[in-house]
């Protein structure tokens, strides 16, 4: 079957395609060790929490309500009559309704907003979509309408004690050319668990406003919710600002809803791009959101359970490693949040690609590093030496997994040494 530029591009195998095949497969493969994919963890509190709260609305006829009427194409009204004014309330933002918009997830956000900033523009200029720290989102990469629509710049790299280290936005190389139509970061990063500093993103925003260009932060698992996040970062948000968030991180990736906020007329071209694509977002999480919100879980869930869920999980699974493979042999980025460990085995004798090859054969789904440098023009061998590892599941799965990859690091390393 013959397709158009657009279905040669987009119908073709990507980074995010695979990764989200391995996790399908992963997840419903008896025996499989999942340690790869984005899927947020089963915290008992919030099953139990999402469950008692659907019951509730399906007894009393909120359900049948979400499930039998579209909302508008920008969100559901009252959920983001609610939103706006709980951000105002608790952070000070000069917010409302009209600076907010909700899509079918947070993909489908950033599908929207690269092609919206970035591209062909009507004046014959193509601007592009600059990441100012990779590594970036995997994800990202193949979301542009035209080739070559991402800029990346490579990172400082700060080494810390215990084998980690940290990178930083390196303002020294970082170069904003009068084709860059928006800088995009993620914070925490997925894959690295990276939180950028509030200097840095201070920095940023004026960079940003300097050359009258947006700024993008995704926060699908920063604060205020899901709380995912294990450093100090304050939220920020302003006019120039759009802010991205989801439910996903929350515990519930199958609703499917992104939340954008900007300004009000970028809202309003989200707003018709949802009514062209989708008709609407789809209500079931939204509908869920604005019970939490009207009985101020939403924030409090993230602080108390979310947050310190993962943050205890992610020290353990540090000490896993720590037993099985040494400090000399794979460096950690420090974990300051998201639901990934970002392992560097430096000097490693074969590439992160041939590593997970191995690994997928043994069980163990990880993800190679190299996926995530989108817009990053050289090779850099930094970058094959890399893996992201999901923390989530439990430890007892964690541990065969590690004990795996130690026991394909080392063969790999005999095989070199031959």
């Amino acid at each position: 079957m013959n397709f158009s530029k657009f279905g040669n591009k987009f119908a073709k195998n990507s980074g995010i395609s695979e990764l989200m095949k391995d996790l399908n497969e992963g997840i419903r493969t008896p025996g499989a060790i999942m340690l790869g994919g984005g899927n947020p963890a089963h915290i008992p509190e919030m099953d139990k929490y999402f469950q008692d709260l659907l019951a509730e609305m399906c007894a009393n006829g909120q359900l049948t309500d979400t499930l039998c009427n579209y909302d508008g194409p920008q969100g559901k009204d009252a959920m983001l009559k609610a939103l706006a004014a709980t951000l105002k309330a608790k952070l000070g933002w000069d917010i409302s309704a009209r600076n907010i918009a909700l899509t079918n997830g947070s993909q489908s956000a950033f599908f929207y907003l690269f092609n919206l900033l970035a591209g062909r523009f009507e004046d014959g200029i193509s601007r592009k979509v600059l990441f100012p720290i990779a590594p970036e989102y995997v994800g990202y990469a193949d979301s542009g309408l035209d080739e070559d629509l991402f800029v990346a710049n490579k990172p400082q790299i700060e080494f810390l004690p215990d084998g980690q280290f940290k990178y930083h936005v390196d303002f020294n190389t970082l170069e904003i050319t009068k084709d860059i139509g928006v800088i995009c970061v993620s914070r925490p990063t997925n894959p690295t668990g990276n939180v950028i500093t509030d200097e840095e993103v201070l920095h940023l925003d004026q960079l940003a406003k300097q050359h009258n260009i947006p700024l993008l932060i995704d926060n699908a698992y920063g604060v205020p919710f899901p709380g995912i996040i294990f450093s100090e970062a304050t939220p920020f948000w302003n006019e120039n600002i759009i802010l991205c968030m989801s439910l996903s991180k929350l515990g519930l990736p199958g609703t499917r809803c992104g939340i954008i906020i900007g300004s009000e007329d970028l809202i309003d071209a989200i707003s018709n791009m949802n009514g062209i694509i989708s008709l609407a977002p789809g209500g079931i999480g939204p509908s869920i959101a604005l019970e939490m919100l009207q009985r101020d879980d939403l924030f409090k869930l993230s602080q108390n359970i979310v947050g310190p869920f993962y943050k205890q999980r992610v020290e353990e699974v540090i000490k896993i490693i720590r037993r099985y493979i040494p400090e000399d042999r794979c460096l950690i980025h420090k974990p300051e949040g998201a639901i990934f460990l970002w392992l560097w085995f430096k000097d490693m004798p074969i590439s992160g690609l041939e590593l997970y090859r191995r690994l997928k054969k043994r069980g163990v789904l990880m993800v190679p590093g190299h996926y995530f440098f989108p817009g990053l023009e050289e090779d850099w061998q930094h970058a094959h030496e890399c893996m992201r590892m999901n923390y989530v599941p439990e430890p007892e799965k964690i541990e065969q997994g590690i004990q795996i990859l130690a026991q394909e690091l080392e063969k790999a390393y005999q095989e070199s040494e031959r």
